[in-house]
């Protein structure tokens, strides 16, 4: 099957991945207001205590009002300890509202990111593989991490905050206006200019974080893929060259992010610059009103700590906007996640078969009782299901596919064991995906004991087969819980698993035994202590359907022997579809099905094929010869 790399060689689809949307969409904030919605109380309860802190901002300039224009003339040095106990209090009010604000939208941001976290990771695990084999997996792990860490922002020092500094800007323009409008106007003078500036603002850092985010993901990609093909690259003597590559682009990432900050270093001192013009502008206007004797000293005084006041929201909101455009943009890739159809292959579950109804699905048969498989006339081509659904079957109609599987036909019955054999790419192996429904058949079916498999859940599907598949893979955790995966199984019974493939002599010389902690995909442990496991694994969910996909490919003769032993009493009564390219494991198979270029060409038993003559006896005789030379 052909796989799409995660690797940095394709930067063009990252970046049009990460491109930027609209600064606002309603449908994408309807559908972020449902995660808010739970957390109501914490939305309520920040937002109050922006408003105390928006007032509060409000009590400094009028008791020093109040102070130079009454206390002083007056020699009341009374009112001026009350007015400095009363501003000591603001203060201390205004720390706790930042302070009750910032824990409330904190909280708010982090529990909603969990909420995504968890569907995303929810979604993904039920995506159909087709969906794996074109997308990245360093892209995925972006929209779990960095596309959720941005709604955080959205929400920790975003909308709540910036509804927060428009009610600053309004509560402080409404008392510069009613305490005197003409120097009110004087100071909002400069805003247009304010505007211009944080617009052209805007634009540089929206072209700015683009590219940032850009060669970021250009790092992460080729980080991803080096560390995970490192062995290559030191078997190859690859490392001083690809230093030099994770220079250049470690380079160009900074040079992105110098450009950005230099943006930053210019317009805060421009804000700053206008908000100096402000205040010129408001003593200009208001020192010949107090030569008249028509203007308070203690007025200019408050106007100077109100525009000072007034700009910095202004200052915040241009951050703001930037911080909604970004969390727009990280929204629209993480619904366009969540709103992958999760039916396989990309198509929904099935309803009804052409020509046919649906027969019902049926209870699990016990485990030892087996189960009938039938294949019946199954094509299959993966350019197809990668695209899925009505689009496929058009693309089936308008161009002959590439098909990997052209009408195969087979049954296997309980107790039986049908082997499939054949050259490298002859399709064995997408016989296997379909039976698991890791893809579905664009022609034909495959029943389970009569059912159409599509007919059940994946579940109840899987729950009856044991896979062994030739790539093996391990999580990291102890040996114990790597072989009880499928079910909860007791520690007699992994045991027990263990010891009838012969794992169990492995596992007592880890250190630890069961409870040995394996690295990441099992790397601590050889191919073939890795294969045994699968198989112990496999043997412990007690399956009534075995599926072997080269299951003794990396073991020795002497283990593989003892797996065998084992394997014949399992199989007894079972069901046993078997992949081999070594054809010395599969001659007491019911029927071989030899396959080339995704067709049965050939099939019957080891004695009834080696006498018929044909693919299978050449290739028999091929791996007879050879063994013979290697001895």
């Amino acid at each position: 099957m052909a796989t799409q790399s995660s690797g940095g060689s394709d930067p063009t689809a990252l970046q049009d991945d990460d491109a930027l949307g609209t600064a606002y969409d309603g449908r994408l904030v309807r559908r972020l207001l449902a995660y808010v919605r739970p957390y109501a109380p914490l939305v309520i309860g920040s937002v109050l205590f922006l408003f105390g802190e928006g007032a509060i901002q409000l009590v400094g300039p009028l008791l020093t009002r109040r102070v130079i224009d009454v206390a002083l003339p007056a020699h009341d040095y009374a009112m001026v300890r009350t007015a400095a106990l009363l501003f000591a209090l603001a203060l201390l009010g205004q720390f706790g509202c930042s302070y009750g604000e910032t824990i409330l939208t904190s909280l708010l941001g982090q529990r909603i990111m969990r909420d995504l976290r968890i569907q995303l990771f929810g979604h993904l695990q039920a995506l159909p593989v087709a969906f794996f084999d074109r997308n990245p997996v360093g892209r995925l792990v972006t929209r779990v991490t960095s596309d959720v860490e941005a709604l955080n922002e959205l929400f920790t020092a975003g909308v709540v905050a910036g509804l927060g500094d428009l009610f600053t800007l309004v509560a402080i323009a409404s008392i510069m206006i009613v305490t005197d409008w003409r120097l009110a106007v004087a100071a909002f003078l400069v805003i247009p200019l304010v505007y211009v500036t944080s617009r052209v603002f805007r634009a540089k850092v929206r072209e700015s974080y683009r590219d940032i985010r850009f060669r970021l993901a250009r790092i992460n990609a080729f980080l991803q893929e080096r560390l995970t093909g490192m062995r290559i690259v030191q078997l190859f003597g690859r490392e001083r060259s690809e230093a030099r590559r994770f220079d250049a682009f470690n380079r160009s990432y900074l040079d992105a992010n110098l450009r950005s900050i230099t943006i930053y270093a210019l317009y805060l001192p421009a804000i700053e610059v206008l908000t100096s013009v402000a205040l010129a502008s408001l003593l200009v206007a208001g020192a010949h009103r107090i030569a008249l004797q028509t203007l308070t000293v203690g007025t200019i005084a408050a106007f100077l700590q109100l525009v000072r006041r007034f700009f910095q929201p202004l200052q915040d909101l241009s951050d703001k906007y930037n911080t909604l455009q970004q969390a727009m943009a990280s929204s629209e890739r993480i619904f366009k996640l969540l709103d992958e159809p999760t039916g396989v292959g990309g198509v929904a579950p099935l309803r009804a078969l052409p020509g046919a109804p649906i027969p019902a699905a049926r209870p699990r048969p016990d485990a030892g009782s087996g189960v009938t498989v039938e294949f019946e006339d199954v094509w299959f081509a993966y350019d197809l299901a990668h695209i899925g659904g009505p689009a496929g079957r058009a693309a089936t109609q308008a161009t002959e596919p590439e098909w990997v599987l052209k009408g195969i036909s087979f049954r296997a019955a309980p107790g039986e064991t049908i082997a499939l054999v054949g050259h490298t790419g002859a399709g064995k192996t997408t016989i296997v995906s379909l039976l698991l429904r890791f893809y579905d058949p664009q022609r034909g079916r495959i029943t389970l004991d009569g059912v159409d498999i599509r007919a059940m859940s994946l579940d109840e599907l899987r729950s009856r087969i044991g896979y062994v598949q030739q790539d093996i893979f391990l999580f990291a955790g102890d040996v114990a819980a790597n072989i009880r995966l499928s079910a909860p199984r007791s520690d007699a019974d992994v045991v027990a698993a263990a010891a009838r493939v012969g794992a169990d002599r492995v596992i007592r010389r880890l250190s630890g035994g069961y409870h040995h902690q394996l690295a990441e995909r099992g790397a601590s442990i050889s191919v073939g202590e890795r294969q045994l496991l699968s198989f112990a694994r496999a043997i412990a969910a007690d399956p009534a359907l075995l599926v072997l996909d080269e299951a003794t490919s990396a073991v020795d003769s002497e283990i593989e022997a003892e797996i065998q032993e084992g394997l014949a009493a399992l199989m007894q009564g079972r069901t046993t579809i078997a992949i081999a390219h070594r054809l010395s494991t599969i001659v007491d198979a019911d029927e071989i099905l030899v396959m080339q270029h995704g067709e049965i060409r050939e099939r019957g038993s080891h004695r009834e094929l080696l006498v018929r003559g044909g693919l299978y006896e050449r290739l028999f005789r091929l791996q007879v010869g050879e063994l013979e030379a290697s001895a």
